[in-house]
């Protein structure tokens, strides 16, 4: 491959992507390559000038931009970002020993302007004037919450202050976002891409073919089951829908499933991955910054409502085949399982080494980088998937495409973030939240949904979470909830919002690939992931759900929500699986009621769902019955006549 082929800013974007990846692993591996090894906070300046400077050539300023070639002003953007990251950089040891986020000469605070608003500019055109304008009200607190009534008033600072807080402490645009960035998801974000590029994704759709395929509605339970393998090591929501719904969506609708219903299914799946580990999304490394605990301990956390969530969805699917009369794929169409794991033995042996340096050795920065070599180096064996020069470039730009968007979106976020820790508002809040509720737990659970709901509508799920996890989780562990499940609430609330219309950005994409309307996409979206609505519910309520808890009590309760999930499904599709189908809405209601009673901590509760399961399968088997005798009647009568 001839590097001609690529135009000046294309090089550019590869170049300085390429040294981003290198600087990420100079800095976590503490390599001192060219005796190179800078201050963490010049190293996070570096980030800026690497990543958010690409901003400005890769993403234009408006529709009306030219779009063949980058225009003059967004040029003079890029060196403008270049030049006060390396600036900063250099002058790191000054900003800290000499307090220049309070107090600095001209040209640190002249830039410190500027930097605040090229990283508004930045999430403007990387996700949308919603967040820029939130980001923007927020990052302007400080100006005016002295002046604020009640719980909102907070510390008041000049602007040339506040700009310099924003650009030069380690709590706004270098805070925990940032710094998540900079020191793990870089890692995370090139193994998800090199999985990718090496055909991860095909060869976890086969294996889910291969087990399942056959069975009814077996292609859209390739595409839970394929895309739960891929996602909870991609991480990446969209990328799922693109790279396993590119396969499963056009299979399920071969299969009779309708198309908007074939995108949905496969949002919801691909959707999972952000809660599913090993490698969840970027909001779960923020998280364990947040928390103060290995990356590993959120991981542990998150497995049995990853699993319930999945479960919950393929229950369902398998209760729309059943109603519907679709058919699993002939054994002979389908790949078999031991040939699939004979040639792709390489990715499961990768997973292992992840799991080995994440949940063994603890050294999650490490993790990524070591299993994205030995894949690579795996990959070459094979013809099929031996990366050349092109294969390498390929992976260096589109790592690099996926953190220039994440670069701005948490340095945007951060602004926010400073603004209520530096003002102080964020704990007030917390407590104000508190006061109000008094010590009831669900009102104040409630609230946190809707703000998430309503916050999802304007923001990305990371960008929501860290957010909530601000003013919300504060406020739910001071009411005595743990911690970890208090976070995993509020994650879980924020990664509804790839389903959730109006922004359902992983079902938008997914009706993308069908031919599908959007906003019936999103709707179906949202019944097929009811359950990843229910389940931050459970383990509030019962820490058991996520380990915290004796063996005993997290294989009891571990059990019972398997059950409770199984019945909520069910219910929601309509269709009790192995007795038939509900056609009484009443019935279905009464279903969901006792799925949620079995599944809430509560053996009492449990008990008295059990007993209504019992009853209410009874009822439908009966019902069942009467419509076939009803059936058999009729046709008995018309042959007679």
């Amino acid at each position: 491959m001839e590097m001609k082929k690529y135009g000046l800013w294309h090089l550019v974007s590869i170049v300085f992507s390429g040294l981003g990846i290198l600087l990420s692993i100079n800095q976590i591996f503490k390599l001192r390559l060219l005796g190179f090894m800078p201050l963490d906070t010049s190293y996070l300046y570096l980030i800026i000038a690497l990543f958010l400077s690409l901003v400005f050539v890769l993403y234009p300023a408006s529709k009306k931009s030219p779009g063949k070639k980058v225009p003059w002003y967004d040029v003079i953007l890029f060196v403008l970002t270049v030049v006060i990251g390396v600036y900063f950089c250099v002058h790191g040891l000054s900003i800290i020993e000499l307090g220049w986020e309070y107090i600095a000469p001209a040209v640190p605070t002249a830039f410190s302007v500027m930097l605040w608003f090229l990283a508004l500019e930045a999430v403007r055109r990387t996700s949308g004037l919603p967040l820029a304008g939130i980001c923007f009200v927020f990052s302007l607190y400080p100006l005016y919450a002295g002046i604020l009534p009640g719980f909102l008033q907070g510390q008041s600072f000049d602007f040339l202050t506040t700009a310099r807080i924003h650009a030069m402490s380690v709590n706004s645009i270098l805070g925990i976002p940032l710094n998540t960035v900079a020191t793990l998801l870089i890692g995370f974000m090139l193994f998800g891409v090199v999985l990718q590029e090496t055909g991860g994704g095909t060869f976890f759709f086969n294996v889910a073919q291969s087990i399942f395929g056959h069975t009814r509605g077996g292609t859209a339970k390739v595409a839970v089951v394929g895309s739960s393998l891929f996602g909870m090591l991609s991480g990446s929501a969209v990328s799922n829908v693109l790279t396993i719904g590119s396969m499963t969506i056009p299979a399920m609708k071969r299969a009779g499933f309708p198309a908007h219903y074939s995108a949905a299914i496969e949002a919801c799946a691909s959707t999972g991955g952000s809660i599913a580990p090993p490698v969840m999304g970027a909001a779960a490394f923020i998280m364990a910054s947040f928390l103060n605990v290995p990356y590993a301990s959120v991981a542990i956390a998150a497995a049995i409502p990853a699993f319930l969530f999945y479960w919950g969805l393929y229950v369902q699917v398998d209760g729309y085949a059943a109603k519907a009369g679709l058919k699993g794929m002939p054994r002979e169409e389908l790949p078999g399982l031991w040939d699939t794991l004979k040639n792709g033995w390489y990715y499961i042996l990768v997973v292992i080494v992840l799991c080995y340096f994440l949940l063994t050795l603890r050294v999650e920065a490490w993790a990524p980088y070591y299993a994205s070599v030995v894949l690579i180096v795996l990959a070459m064996i094979k013809k099929e998937t031996r990366l050349g020069l092109h294969g390498f470039l390929s992976i260096i730009n589109k790592t690099g495409k996926v953190l220039v968007e994440l670069t701005a979106i948490l340095a945007a976020i951060g602004l926010l973030i400073g603004s209520l820790s530096v003002t102080g508002v964020a704990f007030s809040f917390s407590r104000e939240i508190v006061d109000i509720v008094g010590n009831h737990t669900l009102p104040i659970l409630c609230i946190g949904a809707i703000t998430s709901f309503i916050l999802g509508m304007g923001m990305t799920a990371t960008a929501c979470y860290v957010f909530l996890a601000i003013v919300m989780a504060p406020a739910l562990v001071s009411l005595g909830m743990d911690p970890m499940a208090a976070h995993l609430f509020v994650l879980y609330w924020a990664a509804v919002s790839y389903i959730t219309p109006p922004v359902a950005l992983a079902a938008i994409v997914a009706a993308g690939v069908a031919g599908a309307n959007p906003m019936q996409t999103a709707w179906s979206a949202v019944k097929f992931g009811a359950v990843k609505y229910i389940v931050p519910f459970f383990f509030v309520y019962n820490p058991a759900l996520i380990t915290h808890g004796t063996w005993t009590e997290i294989i009891f309760v571990t059990f019972i929500n398997i059950a409770g999930v199984f019945i909520i499904g069910c219910a929601l599709e309509g269709y009790f699986i192995g007795i038939g189908r509900i056609g009484y809405p009443v019935l279905r209601i009464l279903l969901f009621i006792s799925g949620m009673l079995i599944a809430f901590p509560n053996k009492l509760t449990t008990f008295i769902g059990m007993a209504m399961i019992i009853v209410l399968a009874v009822i439908v088997n009966i019902l069942r019955k009467s419509e076939k005798w009803s059936e058999l009647m009729e046709s008995t009568s018309e042959v007679a006549k």
